[in-house]
């Protein structure tokens, strides 16, 4: 709890409102509980009143301080509709075909998030990750200058010698299956931007491979290399202060004995706080695997890139998980577009 503490302390002098659209999910309800209680800010619920309540009754669950929002009845919806079709007609979306959408929670959740209503949207408990993604990508969309959206684990581990006191920052692990040179390098860069923006610190980012410095060749290792370079000049235009090595293997990344067998003169190597996978498949594995065999906590997915802060959970996530992810979505909304200058000018149809 050392980290996610910190970051609940920082959210409890800057509350922030937080949308889930998985209203009617048992875990959903008690994160909310949970985030009201903790003075968090004000958490939004959306689905059918009836059933939130009957949910929240056979948890024992207070829905006081929690707000509830029927799509369908809502207030906002023609206004909505107005605006996600004007966002939308150019690819042939109709009227009828937009009001349709906003009846379901995750576009609805997306608009409110847009539409400044929100501060953050947490949604996937009980829904696949293109559910939540398509609405989000589709309203919200990317920030300026940026080219890649990704995701990060944030991974707390018992042994506060790995990473950053015992914090990792892990990409990309739900969003892209097999990054191109110029993605992976985006991650790379992406992650470093949380990593800082969370933390104060100064990112110490590996890329991974099955491979440390050529003792292994194969062109993904090729693309790790390529990225690397890569990563390390768009880091330099965004004057981001943050080191990059790659290819490592996970070993040498994290263990400085095995760093210093296999690799000199690095200042990642055996310290890096930032772990950036080839692909998703190691990604999404190498996280999961380290969340069930260890005793760590794991809140993921934080969406990378986006022009508003919003996250998609494993459906394995508890309530827990749930919280610390509202909690760290949040905490970004206080100062967003320190994470990425310019975002959130225009609303949606402006």
């Amino acid at each position: 709890m050392r980290f996610i503490g910190t970051v609940i302390e920082k959210l409890q002098r800057h509350p922030k409102r937080v949308v889930f659209p998985e209203g009617e999910e048992p875990r959903i309800l008690q994160a909310a509980r949970q985030f009201h209680a903790l003075r968090l800010g004000a958490p939004i619920v959306l689905g059918d009143p009836l059933r939130i309540r009957n949910a929240a009754a056979a948890l024992e669950i207070p829905l006081d301080g929690i707000r509830i929002i029927n799509p369908a009845t809502s207030e906002d919806l023609e206004n909505f509709t107005k605006r996600f079709h004007a966002l939308r007609r150019e690819k042939g979306m109709r009227a009828t075909e937009a009001r349709e959408a906003l009846l379901q929670p995750n576009f609805y959740g997306a608009m409110m998030l847009a539409m400044h209503q929100a501060d953050g949207l947490v949604s996937g408990a009980s829904h696949f990750t293109g559910s939540v993604l398509r609405p989000l990508f589709q309203i919200i969309k990317v920030a300026p200058d940026i080219h890649t959206a990704s995701s990060c684990v944030v991974m707390e581990v018992e042994d506060s010698n790995i990473g950053e006191r015992g914090v990792l920052f892990m990409a990309d692990c739900g969003v892209i299956p097999d990054p191109t040179v110029d993605q992976l390098a985006d991650i790379a860069v992406s992650t470093a931007r949380l990593a800082r923006h969370m933390m104060g610190i100064r990112p110490r980012v590996a890329l991974l491979s099955f491979s440390t410095k050529g003792s292994a060749s194969h062109p993904s290792v090729g693309k790790v290399q390529a990225a690397t370079a890569m990563a390390r000049r768009k880091a330099e235009q965004l004057f981001l202060e943050a080191d990059f090595d790659g290819e490592l293997q996970v070993d040498a990344a994290l263990k400085p004995e095995i760093a210093e067998r296999k690799l000199r003169d690095s200042h990642v190597a055996g310290r890096a706080n930032v772990l950036v996978f080839p692909d998703l498949n190691s990604g999404n594995i190498a996280s999961k695997f380290v969340s069930l065999v260890s005793r760590s906590n794991y809140y993921g997915q934080i969406l990378l890139g986006l022009n508003r802060p919003a996250a998609d959970v494993s459906r394995g996530s508890t309530a827990h998980d749930i919280l610390g992810v509202a909690a760290i979505i949040a905490v970004q909304a206080t100062d967003y577009q320190k994470l990425y200058p310019g975002a959130d000018r225009h609303l949606p149809g402006e």
